[in-house]
C-alpha cells in the first residue's frame, strides 16, 4: 500500500486539529483574566532574605514592610520551619508564603488592554531565554552552511545503522538522570537543534525528538532525587531534608525509566518501518523543510578537517554549558554568550582559506537562522504572561488556601490524594517548580505532621502532582518545544497521554503506599 492511502486511511483516526500555539495561549491568557474577575482576590504575606543588610523583610499587602533580624529565632516565631543557612546559603531566594497570613484583599481584576500589556510584559521577562534561542540558532545556521552537519550526519548513520534505537535510547536515559539531578528544563531547549537532525538521519520523527529530549527529561525531573530546584527545595521549604524520601524517588525513577525507554521504542520502530504511522505525519514535509534535511538527497562528500573541527566546537558547547551552569552558576545570558563565542570561532573557521565560503554567506546564514526562531520565542513571552495575569490579578494564593482548607479536613490515604490532585492544579498555574516550592511547601506540608504522616510524603505528592500537568500543561515548556519542532499540540498529545496516565496513576501508587507505611 502507497504512502498516500497509508496517509488517507491515518486521517480516520486522527484527532481534531487544535489552534496554533499561539491561539492556544491566548486563550487561556483570556480566561486567566476572567478568573481575576470571578476568583477572590487574596494573599500571603511573604518573607524575602536581603543578602545585603542580612534581614528579613516581610510584605503584607496593604500594610509597610517590616524587617527583621535574620535569625533562626525569627523564623520559629513566625512559624517557619526552615534551617536559616538555607536563605543566606541563596537556595530560597524567592518570596516564603508565611503560614496563618491569608487576607481577603480588594479584587485586582485584569482588565482587556492588561492582557496585552502582559503579553508585551511577559516577552520582556523572558529576553534572556529568548536571546539565547536565536544565538544557537544562528550557530546552527553557521555550522549547516558550512556542510558540517550533513557530511557528519552521513558517516553518523553509517555507524549505528541496524542499532539506530541504541542513540534515541542512550539521549532518553542521560536526559532523565539529568533531569532527577539537575532539573534540566529550559536547558534542554539547546540539545534540539545537535539531536533532531540525527534522529531525522535514523528515520525517526519530531515526537520521537521531543519524546527522548523533553519528555525524558521532564520523567526525570518528576522523580528528582538530588535536583536543586525542585527536591532539594521544596525539602528546604518543608523544614526537612531531602534525603528524607530519597529511596522513594529513586525507586520510582528506576521504574519510570524502565516504562518510557521501550514505550519510546516501540513507537520509533513503528515510525521506521512506515513513516505513515507517525503521529505527526501531517507535519512531516514542514518538520523536514524546517529543519533543512532532505533524507532522499544525501550524498557521500568529504569530510575535511574544517568540518570536523566545527563539529567537535559545536558539540563541546554543550558539557561546557552544563558545567558552566551546575559549577558557575551560569543562566541563559552566561550560556548564550558561550555560545555566541564559538559561534564566532565557527564562522572564522569556516572561512578562512575556504574559497567556496565568505564572511557574507555565514554572517546572512546567522541572521537567517536566527531570524526563523523568532516565533519560538514569542511563545515563551506569552506563556510568561499567562503567570503574570494570575499574578497580578492575586488569586493564586486563594487558591492555594481554599485547597488548604479542602486537604486540612482529610486524613490517611485521602489526605495525600487530593493532595497531589492539588498540586496537579496549582502546577498548572505556577510552572516553575522551585517558585510553586516556595509558594506552597510552607503552607501544605505541616499539614502532614496532623495526619501522621512524614513531610517527605507531601514533597513527593508536589513532584508527581505537577509534572503530570507540565507533560502537557500550554503553560509549560510544551509549547515552546512544539514550536520549535513544527509538531501540533493534538499530535503531542496524542503520544503523551499514556504516560500523562502512567506517571499520575503511578505516583498515587507510591504516594498511598509511602502513607501505610509511615503514617501514625
Amino acid at each position: 500500500m502507497s504512502d498516500s492511502t497509508n496517509a488517507q486511511l491515518g486521517k480516520k483516526y486522527r484527532l481534531p486539529a487544535l489552534p496554533t500555539a499561539f491561539s492556544i495561549l491566548f486563550i487561556l491568557l483570556l480566561l486567566a483574566s476572567i478568573a481575576t474577575w470571578v476568583i477572590p482576590a487574596g494573599s500571603y504575606a511573604k518573607l524575602t532574605y536581603q543578602a545585603e543588610s542580612s534581614q528579613f523583610v516581610i510584605s503584607t499587602p496593604g500594610e509597610a514592610e517590616q524587617t527583621l533580624p535574620a535569625t533562626q529565632q525569627v523564623l520559629d516565631d513566625l512559624d517557619v520551619e526552615i534551617a536559616l543557612e538555607n536563605f543566606t546559603s541563596g537556595t530560597i531566594s524567592k518570596p516564603v508564603s508565611l503560614p496563618g497570613t491569608y487576607q481577603e484583599i480588594e479584587q485586582t481584576p485584569v482588565g482587556v488592554m492588561d492582557i496585552f500589556r502582559h503579553m508585551v510584559n511577559g516577552t520582556i521577562e523572558a529576553a534572556d531565554i529568548m536571546v539565547f534561542i536565536m544565538v544557537l540558532g544562528g550557530l546552527i545556521g553557521v555550522v549547516q552552511i558550512s556542510g558540517a552537519f550533513e557530511t557528519g550526519l552521513i558517516a553518523l548513520t553509517k555507524r549505528t545503522k541496524g542499532h539506530e534505537f541504541l542513540l534515541v535510547a542512550v539521549v532518553s536515559i542521560l536526559m532523565q538522570i539529568a533531569g532527577t539531578t539537575l532539573g534540566l528544563e529550559e536547558e534542554a531547549l539547546a540539545f534540539y537543534p545537535i539531536l533532531v537532525p540525527v534522529f531525522i538521519a535514523l528515520g525517526y520523527d519530531a515526537i520521537v525528538a521531543i519524546a527522548a529530549i523533553f519528555l525524558s527529561g521532564a520523567m526525570g525531573t518528576a522523580f528528582s532525587t538530588i535536583n536543586p530546584f525542585s527536591a532539594i527545595i521544596a525539602s528546604n521549604a518543608a523544614g526537612i531534608s531531602f534525603t528524607e524520601g530519597i529511596w522513594w524517588r529513586f525507586g520510582g525513577l528506576l521504574v519510570a525509566m524502565c516504562v518510557l525507554v521501550p514505550y519510546i521504542y516501540f513507537y520509533a520502530r513503528k515510525v521506521k518501518a512506515d513513516p505513515t504511522a507517525s503521529f505527526a505525519y501531517e507535519s512531516r514535509e514542514e518538520f523536514l523543510s524546517h529543519w533543512r534535511i532532505d533524507l532522499d538527497t544525501l550524498q557521500i562528500r568529504s569530510f575535511d578537517w574544517r568540518q570536523k573541527l566545527i563539529l567537535v566546537l559545536f558539540v563541546a558547547g554543550f558539557p561546557i554549558m552544563m558545567w558552566g551552569v551546575t559549577q558557575w552558576g551560569w543562566w541563559f545570558p552566561e550560556m548564550a554568550a558561550s555560545f555566541l563565542l564559538i559561534t564566532i570561532i565557527v564562522m572564522t573557521i569556516a572561512v578562512v582559506g575556504n574559497p567556496n565560503l565568505n564572511e557574507k554567506a555565514v554572517v546572512e546564514a546567522f541572521l537567517k537562522a536566527a531570524s526563523e526562531l523568532v516565533g519560538v520565542t514569542i511563545i515563551i513571552g506569552l506563556a510568561r504572561a499567562v503567570n503574570l495575569v494570575l499574578s497580578e490579578g492575586n488569586i493564586s494564593d486563594t487558591i492555594l488556601h481554599s485547597a488548604t482548607d479542602v486537604v486540612s479536613q482529610m486524613n490517611g490515604p485521602l489526605f495525600i490524594i487530593v493532595m497531589m490532585l492539588i498540586f496537579c492544579v496549582l502546577g498548572f498555574v505556577v510552572p516553575s517548580s522551585s517558585g510553586l516550592a516556595v509558594l506552597a511547601m510552607p503552607i501544605l506540608a505541616p499539614l502532614a505532621d496532623a495526619v501522621g504522616i512524614p513531610r517527605f510524603v507531601v514533597v513527593s505528592a508536589y513532584q508527581w502532582g505537577q509534572y503530570s500537568v507540565l507533560l502537557i500543561a500550554p503553560t509549560g515548556l510544551i509549547m515552546v518545544t512544539l514550536q520549535m519542532l513544527n509538531t501540533k499540540y493534538n499530535q503531542w498529545f496524542k503520544f503523551v497521554w499514556p504516560m500523562v496516565v502512567f506517571l499520575f496513576s503511578f505516583g498515587l501508587v507510591l504516594l498511598v503506599a509511602q502513607v501505610l507505611f509511615y503514617g501514625s
